[in-house]
């Protein structure tokens, strides 16, 4: 059986994984103002030129239930069957429009994957690897979906600048952050989005501590591979980010830049260390 695996360009995913895992990537749309696109059109540094110099911040756009049938309609011309992997139900109404537009076909999955980002990657490959060993669909997807409670999906913020403009914090929470200069760490639980730590100092020993700290809540990580994931970032906070993944012993570690999704919610400096925390 030849099994499709999809994703949405929330995934983050670069053009040679992109090719090397045969995934086929459906887009976003980002409005900015009344102006719509397709994410992935723009890089990340321009679009985020562009929310600093007019103040507007971009916005995603919900792929709607025809654009996922027709999405799902082309690529099973070639294929079999298809595993969709979904940005988190808690973000967005996307992923019920995947799994509606799913109904009315036929071998077709949709996995809340309860992510954002290369958390997606990880499940949207691992998927792949599984289906590259001859596994029928079903047996893919039962396994894959069994490991979406481990996908662990973290960021470290510079600045609460974007959350305040999207409505995501108050003032008051904007100018403590600010005078205080504290790096806020978001954590996807059951698919939402939480703050539950703060960091202080240069984003750089943030990251360290930032690392050192995932490492002990999260303590059995799958070393086969994590991502770290970034809008921007310093060579100090690529530095430290490298030397936690090498210290932990990841057999591949994956540097990717985010897209729209995280770009326009956080802005730039934003860091995370993404992995499968289901390790023996």
């Amino acid at each position: 059986m030849k099994i499709a695996i999809s994703v949405e360009t929330t995934a983050d995913l670069t053009k040679e994984l992109i090719e090397k895992y045969d995934i086929k990537v459906i887009p976003y749309g980002i409005f900015h103002g009344d102006n719509l696109f397709k994410d992935g059109e723009m890089t990340t540094d321009e679009l985020l030129a562009l929310a600093e110099s007019t103040g507007i911040l971009p916005k995603t756009n919900a792929i709607n239930e025809f654009e996922y049938t027709e999405h799902f309609e082309n690529i099973l011309k070639d294929y079999d069957a298809v595993i969709h992997f979904c940005l988190s139900s808690g973000i967005s109404s996307a992923c019920s429009n995947a799994i509606r537009a799913a109904k009315s076909l036929n071998n077709v999955f949709v996995v809340d994957t309860l992510s954002l980002s290369t958390g997606i990657a990880l499940l949207a490959i691992c998927a792949r690897e599984l289906a590259n060993t001859g596994m029928d669909v079903n047996e893919v997807y039962e396994k894959v979906s069994k490991r979406v409670d481990s996908v662990v999906t973290t960021f470290v913020i510079e600045k609460l600048n974007y959350l305040y403009k999207g409505g995501r914090c108050n003032s008051l929470q904007l100018l403590g952050a600010n005078l205080l200069k504290l790096r806020p760490r978001i954590n996807l639980k059951g698919g939402t989005m939480q703050n539950d730590k703060k960091y202080r100092g240069s984003m750089g020993s943030v990251i360290a501590k930032y690392g050192q700290e995932l490492f002990t809540e999260f303590s059995t990580p799958d070393l086969t591979r994590a991502f770290i994931s970034y809008t921007t970032a310093t060579d100090e906070m690529l530095a430290s980010a490298r030397e936690t993944c090498k210290n932990i012993g990841f057999k591949e570690v994956i540097e990717t830049r985010c897209g729209a999704t995280i770009a326009s919610h956080c802005g730039e400096h934003t860091m995370g260390i993404l992995f499968l925390n289901d390790g023996e």
